[in-house]
């Protein structure tokens, strides 16, 4: 249904209203919000169509150029593959043209389970060519038809199904959070698709059956490609990297940056609890401080792997997989394999702007220790590759090749 002027008016100076007041920081990327929004107004406010409407203010608070920044419709029913599919894309030339390859297919989500893998080519979606930089988006729990072109040349139809997201706010496909191999009597892989939950209970529980099965691996490689991130599960990842406690870095609120602020006196947070009965005492604990959080290792021990550490990160690496791969590299805790990542580290949230649309803000920003905020300034690798399908079609994955040569070294 359209809206009238009025109602696009009144939705267009709400979003006005919620950058200028919760957004963690308008300019930090030099843009000039103000002058920004002044100068679309009237455009924006002409568009009648609701598709329209939607579109160009989406592009408006995109030119923040911050992370979980967005404008869109309650019903909006569309998401990324990445998100529905549990499956990344990375661009190639194929054959004089640029095709989307599949990159990172992480078990247990739609894309593996239908047989897809790292390395085939997306052709076609329900009939219809998609080349880059056109993108696969997929309607939430509904079908969709892909033409695929696997490694070897066969074409393959496979209809996938994007399964009913458990929150619409967030609507991500959980896949397997945490999976183990071993590649030999001493090197250990585990890999660490996304964090769910926002304390991160299970998936931190997840870790540690995949560390015990590692156990007396002298070795470790973390695999954190194309990982979504998600809550501070990344914590009990981060604590199997060194023996004692130690500061991770710490959220960032726009109040308490303007206020003024000493690391080390903000609220400290170095538990991730056993029980989900101790969400309550959480709650209650957290509830009525300041969420400028310090984030704190939880002194699980000596391990065997320490010091012999390799982790592996791509351009879909983010959020929390970041806080991970900044905390490792800072520390000398491990070394880092890949290509650079996204920088998309920022604390967000939603708001309701009225008939429907939802505003995404950043809220908060996330520091390291050393006090290097990552937001467009993604984790540089200390050896740099990228996944190569020529290699694929050998059965050589050569990301996972480098990782191994170098914890051989190590």
């Amino acid at each position: 249904m359209n809206l009238t002027l009025a109602q696009r008016t009144k939705i267009f100076d709400k979003v006005c209203r919620l950058v200028d007041t919760k957004h963690f920081n308008p300019g930090m990327n030099g843009v000039n919000w103000d002058a920004l929004a002044r100068d679309r107004r009237d455009e924006i406010l002409g568009c009648v169509d609701p598709e329209v409407f939607e579109k160009e203010v989406h592009e408006l608070v995109a030119q923040l150029k911050t992370s979980h920044t967005g404008f869109r419709h309650a019903g909006m029913r569309s998401i990324p593959a990445g998100h529905a599919i549990s499956a990344t894309f990375q661009q190639i030339g194929v054959n004089g043209s640029e095709r989307w390859m599949f990159q990172d297919v992480h078990q247990g989500g739609p894309a593996f389970a239908a047989g897809i893998r790292p390395g085939d080519l997306l052709l076609e979606c329900d009939g219809r060519e998609l080349r880059p930089p056109n993108a696969l988006t997929f309607s939430v729990g509904e079908s969709a038809n892909l033409l695929i072109e696997k490694l070897h040349g066969e074409i393959k139809k496979v209809n996938l199904q994007s399964p009913l997201p458990k929150s619409q706010k967030h609507p991500v496909t959980a896949p397997q959070a945490v999976t183990t191999k071993r590649l030999g009597d001493e090197i250990g892989l585990l890999r660490v698709a996304m964090f769910p939950g926002v304390i991160g209970i299970d998936v931190a529980k997840d870790i540690d059956r995949g560390i015990a099965a590692l156990d007396g691996c002298s070795r470790l490689i973390i695999d954190l490609r194309g990982n979504t991130g998600g809550g501070i599960g990344g914590l009990r990842l981060m604590s199997y990297l060194t023996s004692g406690k130690l500061e991770v870095g710490y959220s960032l609120t726009r109040k308490r940056r303007e206020r003024g602020y000493r690391g080390e006196e903000l609220t400290r947070f170095g538990r991730i609890p056993s029980h989900k009965a101790t969400l309550l005492w959480l709650a209650a604990r957290y509830a009525f401080v300041e969420k400028s959080i310090l984030v704190v290792t939880e002194g699980l021990g000596q391990q065997r792997f320490h010091g012999r550490v390799v982790l592996i990160v791509n351009e879909h690496t983010a959020s929390a997989g970041e806080m991970v791969s900044a905390f490792a590299q800072e520390n000398n805790l491990a070394t880092i394999v890949g290509t650079k990542t996204p920088g998309r580290l920022l604390g967000g949230s939603a708001y309701k702007v009225g008939h429907g649309y939802i505003l995404g803000l950043p809220v908060a920003a996330y520091l390291t220790w050393q006090g290097r905020m990552l937001e467009n300034d993604g984790i540089a690798p200390k050896f740099f590759m990228e996944l190569s399908r020529e290699a694929l079609k050998q059965g050589r994955d050569t990301q996972l090749g480098t990782a191994i040569d170098v914890a051989k070294a190590l």
